[in-house]
């Protein structure tokens, strides 16, 4: 098939990806942890898969806590793309809505590739070649979706059944789509030539709004009043809050695919998983003799077809057969592997019970680095803390506790009240209750301290910001 226009990607990056629990969480899902094999995130991935010749400067669309982590990790790749910020999450519609009304702006009828950023491609010369052909039947008025060729009657996919009439060589018209089935249906659709939706699509910008407009008016209003009123916030896009919050929240399939006449599906097989649970982690990674998996601090003794991952503590497993163990400083999972793709249900459960694991991480991520909590106990906490090189925590002050920071690596500049002065290893500052302070990394190594607050309330929100070069409220 002949060469199309420049294909404008479409990046969506908002998930939580909690079926990955507990590596995958809310401050850090799992599209921007470093899973693969060449020690690059799937997030990563996907944007340098697509950041050749053929596509033009992409759009990431993302929720507004991962916007720095979004940054950071396209600087690595020295990517350049426009960041979008979400203020919630409103599922896959309105992050296409906005995509596409971003895309015409720059160009009236843009080749869009709408992809999610959590997926593994096996072979990206057929992934490529996929979009190439999806691409030009979209430049023709198509909205193509990539399906998946099975090679199993899976149940943790929707299915889609191509139409009659072929567009090109492996492509028809899109006939209809269906939810997630039971193993005996799985088996029927298999048999009758159906594809796995992967959520993959390529639209012009013009078509895909054009069907927003008759299928779900209230998305594309919404859109349309989020982005008039968007703001620039440093390198970032920040979406106007009250006017995307009014969307409803739909998936692309519910408020377009499933009634639009000019769907099409591309059958496709480039080794692609949707990493959507362990026992989908498992099958794409390199395995041993026995058909295991081991990542990390990790021993194990007659065990067989097993996922086994710990990010720090000795984790050692003896005499199990398809089962997955993931160790993390401050949680445990432990299921059959059959059973990975309940660990959401799990996940549901602590949330209920008011278990802060559920979501948040030991270690928290911040634009100038991170910070890990070590203890806490009444009237205190420690914290280990790493200062990227140039990054500079907000000048604040607490109303409850005053700090101790011991500087173990690098060089601290630090701030107390009108006091500025260098700390290096082995030397601490003290910041009484009240003063105002800042922390600053001057130096062209990682800074780390650890910090000792004693107080009354060592809570994240006694933090009276006075200025931060963030913009953080």
């Amino acid at each position: 098939m002949e060469q199309c226009d420049q294909v404008l990607p479409i990046i969506m990056a908002g998930g939580s990806g909690t079926r990955l629990w507990p590596i995958s969480r809310d401050t850090m899902p799992k599209q921007f942890i470093a899973l693969l094999e060449n020690g690059i995130s799937p997030f990563q991935a996907t944007v340098r898969r697509v950041a050749g010749a053929g596509f033009s400067r992409p759009i990431i669309v993302t929720n507004i806590d991962f916007r720095f982590i979004c940054a950071e990790q396209l600087a690595a790749l020295g990517v350049a793309a426009d960041i979008v910020l979400e203020p919630e999450r409103r599922d896959s519609a309105p992050a296409v809505a906005i995509g596409a009304l971003m895309a015409e702006r720059r160009g009236p009828g843009t080749i869009c590739l709408v992809l999610a950023s959590d997926h593994v491609i096996g072979d990206e010369p057929d992934f490529l070649s996929a979009v190439q052909t999806a691409s030009c039947l979209a430049a023709s008025g198509r909205i193509m979706t990539l399906g998946i060729t099975p090679d199993h009657p899976s149940t943790a996919y929707g299915y889609i059944r191509p139409g009659d009439e072929e567009l090109a060589e492996g492509a028809h018209v899109l006939d209809r789509f269906v939810e997630k089935p039971d193993r005996e249906t799985a088996e029927t659709y298999l048999a009758e030539g159906f594809v796995w939706n992967s959520g993959n699509f390529a639209f012009r910008s013009n078509v895909m709004l054009d069907e927003l407009r008759s299928h779900a008016p209230a998305v594309l209003a919404a859109a349309t009043g989020a982005l008039d009123k968007a703001v620039a916030d440093l390198d970032f896009i920040r979406l106007d809050r009250d006017a995307f919050t009014a969307s409803p929240t739909l998936s692309i399939d519910y408020a377009v695919m499933e009634h639009t006449r000019l769907g099409g599906v591309l059958a496709a097989d480039f080794g692609w998983s949707d990493i959507g649970s362990w026992d989908s982690l498992h099958a794409i990674k390199a395995k041993d003799a026995d058909g295991n998996v081991f990542e990390g601090n990790v021993a194990a003794l007659d065990t067989t077809n097993s996922f086994v991952r710990s990010d720090d503590v000795l984790t050692t497993v003896l005499g199990l057969d398809n089962i997955v163990v993931v160790t993390t400083d401050d949680a445990v999972l432990v299921a059959a592997k059959d059973a990975a793709p309940d660990v959401k249900r799990l996940v549901t459960l602590l949330r209920q019970s008011g278990r802060s694991e559920a979501s948040e991480h030991l270690r928290i991520h911040r634009p100038w680095g991170w910070y890990q909590r070590i203890d806490i106990g009444a009237r205190f906490q420690v914290k280990h803390i790493c200062v990227k090189p140039g990054g500079r925590l907000s000048l604040q002050r607490h109303h409850h506790r005053a700090e101790h920071w011991v500087v173990v690596h690098g060089t601290a500049e630090v701030t107390i009240d009108e006091d500025v002065r260098l700390y290096h290893e082995n030397e601490a500052a003290y910041l009484p209750i009240g003063c105002v302070h800042r922390l600053h990394n001057p130096g062209k190594i990682d800074l780390k301290l650890i910090e000792v607050q004693v107080g009354s309330y060592t809570g994240e929100d006694d933090i009276v910001r006075i200025e931060d070069i963030y913009a953080r409220g």
